[in-house]
């Protein structure tokens, strides 16, 4: 059965913000408790956690706080304007090219690179965010730098090999009748919709042009698609949370998931066989972003201490954890510093790091698209995206 409602993230949102939950926190006294402790906010869409955040804070002396948040672009502004987001948060760790709407809404600041010293040491950031590519435009807006590059990544599709029976090496699979009842899409038209246009273009079933910053007849021509196949029922779910996708994974429900490479981590670790798919077609890259906020709280200790939290998560100890635990390209520097000091890490992440280096580098050789997070036609791609949802 295909199901939405409040498993879907905006109605998770739409239900946060209604029944005053966690996210709102900006009543007063609790604004003046957060601009006075000795904890960093952070909202993170659910893989920058290193599993520790002991080594920053015996350095800087503030803990960090890490508050889940929904990764689709109106769940971010949604958070970020109507659920208290601005007055609570210190920063925002997500996927990155969502500056230009929250730098248009005055909710992050300009970034002051001489204040990241991490940021040179890390030739990832020369070679994927150089002017004039795509990856410039994921953390830069109007010539200003807004986002601080954690994470690099190829985006493909998660799959069950002992419940597929065989290799998935293509973005079809999500649309194969032999999975049908079988598969779960992100309830995000900036993955969902941008791989089914990379599916349709690569397969000659649609001609567009850019499958990531598509024209409204583009749009509207792979939503048909998409609901056409859901009215035969391929899909058995929108995901909307890091869990739930991995849950479903866990239990079997699903043997083919849009989702993220960590979540084939977190699968393997409760025993089930998950693996990340080579798409034929070419990975969709995409890049972490931190944004710092203009939380009208936060003082001047506290705003010397949130660059000096990103500026350690552009560093090697972080970037190895998440290496190792995430499966995403990091700083340079994380292979060399693993094996050098394997005593700060627990069995085999060292070299799964180097592996992940080597991973992440072969992905950026085949990668073909960036995921374009706020679109030309944005209005157009919500309006179709609800469109799909609501079929």
């Amino acid at each position: 059965m295909f199901m939405n409602g409040l498993h879907t993230r905006r109605g998770m949102m739409k239900s946060m913000l209604a029944l005053g939950g966690g996210m709102a926190l900006s009543a007063s006294p609790w604004a003046k408790a957060l601009a006075q402790d000795k904890t960093l906010n952070l909202a993170d869409i659910g893989v920058g956690d290193p599993g520790s955040w002991k080594f920053f804070t015996d350095q800087v002396g503030y803990d960090v706080n890490l508050v889940a948040i929904g990764n689709a672009p109106s769940a971010v502004i949604n958070v970020m304007l109507g659920g208290g987001g601005l007055q609570t948060f210190d920063g925002i760790h997500i996927v990155g090219g969502m500056q230009k709407p929250l730098a248009d809404l005055n909710l992050i600041q300009p970034v002051d690179v001489s204040l990241l010293p991490n940021w040179g040491k890390n030739k990832y950031i020369s070679e994927y965010i150089q002017p004039g590519t795509p990856g410039h435009d994921y953390f830069y807006y109007n010539d200003k730098l807004y986002g601080i590059p954690t994470a690099f990544q190829g985006e493909s599709i998660c799959y069950l090999p002992d419940s597929t029976k065989e290799k998935v090496d293509s973005f079809g699979a999500l649309f194969d009748p032999k999975y049908r009842g079988y598969v779960a899409l992100d309830d995000n038209y900036a993955t969902t919709g941008y791989k089914t246009a990379i599916y349709l273009k690569a397969a000659g079933l649609a001609q567009i042009a850019d499958p990531t910053n598509m024209t409204p007849s583009e749009i509207n021509t792979v939503v048909n698609f998409l609901i056409d196949r859901k009215k035969e029922g391929q899909f058995r779910v929108l995901w909307s949370s890091y869990e739930q996708a991995v849950n479903l994974l866990v239990n079997k429900e699903v043997y083919v998931l849009d989702g993220w490479e960590p979540m084939t981590y977190s699968v393997k670790a409760r025993g089930v066989e998950c693996e990340y798919a080579v798409p034929k077609e070419g990975y969709m890259l995409w890049a972490m972003s931190g944004y710092i906020t203009n939380n009208p709280n936060r003082t001047e200790e506290r705003q010397k201490a949130i660059y000096e939290l990103f500026n350690f998560m552009m560093g090697p100890w972080y970037g190895t954890r998440i290496s190792a635990t995430r499966g995403y390209l990091t700083t340079s520097e994380a292979p060399a510093f693993a094996a050098a000091h394997p005593d700060q890490f627990k069995e085999g992440e060292v070299e799964e790091a180097r592996k992940v280096d080597e991973r992440g580098r072969f992905k950026f050789e085949h990668g073909k698209y960036w995921q374009f997070r706020w679109p030309t036609e944005v209005h157009a791609m919500e309006a179709e995206w609800a469109r799909f949802k609501g079929a």
